[in-house]
């Protein structure tokens, strides 16, 4: 089959892979405009306009190319932009989401989920609509969501099961789809750095969640301290209020009091300006205090 295929970061280089591995001819491959990243403001191609390169394949940053390749489908996976009416309706397009839909429509569905406690997540392969994430379902895969994994995990496993299931759909013939149901819509905004701000009023295993999404931050003496790993503590939660949350406890390493009496213990941190210290590593540099607080 010839394919038009539209995607940008790492999540989905498995599933281009994975169609040119099964035989489809892949005869061009839309993906975002090369962005400067790092202190050196170079600019780099996408992690899928990578690959497509490695593979031989034409690569743009126009999808409106899209429309005069010959195509028979194209195919989106966290492609990150809205298609025009011009390209739905020059040919079909079909789109891998990360989640069960009509649960967590939209940017970050990942994330989301995570963040929301769920226990279990998916793959759909949908229509794509000018509305967003609203199409038909032609196939859906359920994956559950372990109790430690981090998002960039988690996209990872989704990444391959989607894969999997884009070659088995093509494979077998996309039959005809199934309507979402109105019952249950969730949307799943993209995260800002107030959604990643640890408050030390919540719950442990809460902030536990906000760690494992990536991204997660507090506050050290007046300076941003980001949070890579941590891992809630064996303390009970008392369920009564704590007067202090977000006071260190003192050893062992970097143990937070949390808004339910429990603690998350803080494994990996990034202070502000510098380099991932372990929380040895911190302790010994910084020297905290017992009692002294995050994020006041």
């Amino acid at each position: 089959m010839r394919i038009v295929y539209l995607g940008s970061p790492q999540i989905a280089v498995p599933p281009l892979r994975a169609l040119v591995g099964a035989g489809h001819e892949v005869v061009l491959v839309v993906s975002n405009p090369d962005r400067r990243r790092g202190r050196g403001g170079v600019a780099s191609p996408t992690p899928v306009a990578l690959a497509a390169t490695e593979l031989g394949l034409t690569v743009t940053d126009d999808p409106l190319e899209a429309t005069n390749v010959g195509a028979e489908l194209g195919v989106v996976v966290a492609y990150g932009r809205i298609l025009s009416s011009a390209v739905l309706d020059a040919l079909p397009v079909v789109n891998l989401h990360f989640s069960l839909l009509p649960r967590w429509r939209g940017a970050a569905p990942v994330e989301r989920a995570i963040l929301a406690g769920d226990d279990v997540t998916g793959v759909c392969l949908m229509e794509v609509e000018p509305t967003l994430d609203t199409g038909p379902v032609h196939a859906a895969v359920e994956h559950p969501i372990g109790p430690r994994v981090t998002a960039a995990e988690l996209s990872a496993e989704l990444s391959r099961v989607g894969a999997d299931l884009l070659v088995d759909a093509l494979r077998d013939g996309i039959g005809p789809p199934t309507p979402q149901s109105e019952e249950g819509v969730t949307y799943a905004a993209k995260l800002s750095a107030a959604d990643r701000r640890l408050d030390w009023s919540l719950p442990a295993e809460e902030l536990d969640r906000v760690v494992r999404v990536g991204g997660a931050w507090t506050t050290f003496r007046g300076r941003r301290l980001g949070v890579v790993a941590a891992v809630p503590s064996d303390l009970d939660a008392t369920g009564a209020p704590v007067v202090d949350p977000g006071a260190l406890l003192g050893s062992p390493g970097l143990r937070v009091r949390c808004g339910d009496g429990a603690a998350l213990d803080l494994l990996v941190v990034r202070p502000e300006g510098r380099s991932d210290q372990d929380a040895a590593s911190f302790t010994r540099g910084y020297r905290p205090d017992p009692g002294e607080r995050l994020g006041g």
